[in-house]
């Protein structure tokens, strides 16, 4: 196999710009509305929402690699870095360590990149970690870098990555390219493509013994805010946890050669779809706020435990809609009881109910908000699942 770096157009990218031009305008529109929501937050809201994106980039750049943290620490640690208050809960090394990564993110996005910050977004990756020969810089070790999966007698090789000894030449490459591109630089490129070109082209060379995937997601979300002239706040690694599979199929795809269409378009369907997210999570924050004050001093302490944990489950809402066994359960109450609890929660509107006998359900009476998956069909047009059917979006002429 001769991979895009052994190639002789390496690393001079192609694509074609037509067909990413509508997703690009989206993403735009996006952001400008997903600023003007936010207006509508209030400083406790907004502070919750910038704990919640970090702490949710947190988590999910980790859980693609196999690392499983805690959410609490995680955000512990992000509340104490930002001056907010905290309960105080000791941090391991794990959640303290992407907590930093993230925060410096949020604080420096504007920031050139260099070589001294990729190696401390790598050591506090691992901070509290001994088995690394190379923590802090490049990798150097003689041997192949390579992605493989399957049987140890019989793997399959996915990418081998350009040699240690190419590695700080390639980076020093790499650097350039992304500063020159930048808002400010010589060769500004538009924010989705530069996001998704910066990822693929940190991957391809994987210049780190461990930790490339996540430092690789965080130079796209870098390359967001920089084209938006703030932290992007998109949950871009979250959604690529969903579309964890294809995401992987389509990084493998466009190894092979520098025509990197179609890698584009499915990194733009999945930053489109990512800001959707966030801007659920704002409007749900809202919806939130608006029912917790409307119902203030009217629920007893069962009721309000059920209320706050089926909002804890956030805009997609409690799955399936919660039973009245969920909240003989979760309020730690009598059959009885539930029964007259739920009906005055429906009375006074908190909740709305669905269904009859056993399989009545009862739901949240603000909207919810699950977001669909949007990809970038051959012609450029932004296409999601609807109930199984499909439903196309084309831009509007300005």
């Amino acid at each position: 196999m001769v991979w895009n770096w052994q190639q002789p157009d390496w690393p001079e990218f192609s694509w074609h710009t037509s067909r990413l031009a509508r997703a690009e305008e989206q993403f735009l529109l996006g952001a400008g509305v997903f600023v003007g929501t936010t207006r509508h937050l209030s400083t406790e809201d907004h502070d919750q929402l910038i704990v919640e994106a970090m702490s949710n980039e947190a988590l999910t750049t980790s859980e693609i690699e196999g690392e499983i943290l805690n959410r609490d620490s995680v955000q512990s640690s992000i509340r104490r870095q930002l001056g907010l208050s905290t309960d105080g809960r000791r941090v391991g090394p794990a959640e303290r360590g992407i907590a930093e990564m993230m925060v410096d993110l949020y604080r420096n996005f504007s920031a050139p990149l260099d070589d001294t910050t990729l190696f401390s977004w790598q050591r506090m990756l691992f901070s509290g970690r001994s088995d690394l020969r190379d923590m802090g810089r490049y990798r150097t070790h003689p041997e192949p870098m390579q992605i493989v999966s399957g049987k140890i007698y019989e793997p399959k090789v996915h990418f081998e990555a350009p040699p240690s000894a190419r590695v700080a030449s390639e980076m020093a490459r790499f650097i350039d390219w992304f500063n020159r591109t930048a808002p400010a630089g010589s060769a500004t490129l538009p924010a989705v493509t530069r996001a998704g070109m910066a990822h693929l082209y940190f991957e391809c060379i994987h210049p780190f013994e461990d930790g490339n995937g996540r430092v690789g997601r965080a130079i796209a979300e870098k390359a967001l805010s920089q084209s938006l002239g703030r932290p992007s706040m998109t949950a871009l690694t979250a959604t690529i946890l969903i579309k964890r599979r294809s995401y992987y199929e389509a990084l493998e795809a466009a190894n092979k050669r520098n025509e990197i269409t179609d890698w584009l378009a499915w990194f733009a369907g999945a930053s489109i779809e990512a800001q959707q997210r966030t801007l659920a999570e704002v409007l749900f924050l809202i919806d939130k706020t608006r029912l917790l004050d409307r119902l203030r001093g009217q629920l007893n302490a069962r009721q309000e435990a059920v209320v706050l944990r089926m909002l804890r489950e956030g805009p997609a809402g409690f799955l399936g809609g919660l039973s009245a066994s969920n909240y003989v359960r979760i309020a730690n109450a009598s059959p009885a009881t539930a029964t007259r609890d739920l009906v005055d929660l429906v009375a006074k509107g908190a909740l709305r109910r669905s269904g009859e006998r056993r399989y009545t359900r009862y739901h949240l009476a603000i909207p919810l908000r699950p977001v669909l998956p949007v990809t970038i069909d051959p012609a450029g047009n932004l296409v999601s699942a609807v109930g199984g059917a499909k439903r196309q979006e084309t831009a509007r002429e300005p």
